[in-house]
């Protein structure tokens, strides 16, 4: 079975084709300035293999869809739903979804929920602490993102280590522009930074993180914002672009405007930092201990720098950074001593192949 992975942006579409099962990637690509998701989906199919299903990483669609699903008219209503939560993410894939009906009718669509890796956490780590109508009937609790991407990593460190993951305890941490670090416990997630939306949790590279809501009433109540306009400012202008004042918050251009002197920028990195070690003790406990931490992501992956310095003052927990190995190599690897009581791993995600493989264990059943 061919089936088409689409990740999409904005203004972007990366794709692979996996044949599966045997999880051999047909063809990938990327197309860019992105109008019309109909267009695109038509130079996808002129150009590759054919395609006998298309599995999307979607984001959100509440308590009822926290899995891997045939994408219908009543999944569609229920990520509408859910679009004030994730707005941004949402629509793209609402778009993308309809455009990809229209163009290829007949072809099933299969829609695997960032959410549906984080539904195995214990219901004191998942609910907040809200009137009870909130979460009943409008299903507000603590959901997780970027579901995919710490499934693959707590799969693919307990490989490289050589471990059976039902006795791993792993904290997994995906860093980039958008951010989340998980406890998983046995092959488990046991508790996640991001909640009810992917906006809580680290720093993003210009959505906030964690954030009293008092204060956002407090900002509503003074300067008369609309909640659209609190919306785009948090979600545009907040984060690490709000901490350090450098559009965009890329933490690439922060280490050059930190290296040439800028204040807020080198603080904005020191609270990133800050978060990420503060949840690596968290989750230990949560975990009664630690065996391995691995670092994903545009950032976690190919950041020496910033691996070295969540990792510092870490050591009382076992953590040893092997700075040679930090610095040096490319590829899945450790970047500790061989002898570090807790591993720590640098580790490429494959988000695209845990979309693939949930759709097709989706449509083998249902066929």
């Amino acid at each position: 079975m061919n089936i088409l992975v689409p990740n999409l942006g904005s203004t972007s579409l990366k794709y692979q084709i996996l044949d599966m099962p045997a999880e051999r990637v047909l063809s990938r690509g990327r197309l860019e300035r992105v109008k019309d998701y109909r267009e695109a989906v038509a130079q996808v199919r002129a150009g590759d293999s054919r395609i006998d299903a298309v599995a999307f990483k979607a984001v959100h669609a509440g308590a009822k869809y926290r899995g891997t699903f045939v994408v219908d008219d009543e999944l569609l209503v229920a990520m509408e739903e859910f679009l004030p939560a994730a707005p941004v993410h949402n629509a793209i894939y609402l778009t993308a979804m309809r455009a990809f009906q229209a163009e290829i009718p007949g072809v099933p669509l299969v829609a695997a929920f960032e959410t549906e890796f984080h539904a195995t956490m214990p219901e004191y780590a998942a609910r907040y602490g809200v009137p009870c109508e909130w979460r009943e009937q409008y299903g507000v609790r603590k959901y997780g993102f970027h579901g995919a991407s710490h499934r693959y990593i707590g799969e693919r460190a307990a490989e490289l280590l050589g471990q059976p993951q039902a006795s791993l305890r792993l904290v997994s941490c995906h860093l980039g522009g958008s951010s989340s670090i998980c406890a998983i416990d046995g092959g488990r997630s046991v508790d996640t930074t991001m909640g009810f939306s992917p906006q809580s949790g680290l720093e993003n590279a210009s959505r906030h993180g964690d954030l009293d809501v008092f204060a956002v009433l407090y900002m509503m109540e003074r300067r008369g914002w609309s909640i659209d306009e609190v919306r785009r400012q948090l979600a545009g202008e907040g984060g690490l672009a709000g901490l350090s004042g450098v559009p965009g918050g890329d933490v690439r251009d922060l280490e050059q405007a930190a290296a040439a002197g800028n204040k807020d920028a080198a603080l904005a990195l020191e609270v990133f930092t800050y978060q990420v070690k503060k949840t690596i003790g968290a989750y230990a406990a949560a975990m009664g201990g630690l065996d391995a931490v691995a670092f994903t992501g545009g950032i976690g992956e190919n950041s020496p720098r910033l691996r070295a310095a969540c990792c510092a003052g870490l050591e009382f927990l076992g953590m040893c950074l092997d700075h040679e190995r930090n610095e040096n190599g490319s590829g899945d690897r450790m970047v500790s001593p061989d002898d570090s009581a807790v591993k720590i791993l640098a580790l490429a995600t494959n988000e695209e192949l845990i979309v693939a493989r949930r759709a097709y264990a989706v449509l083998r059943t249902r066929n």
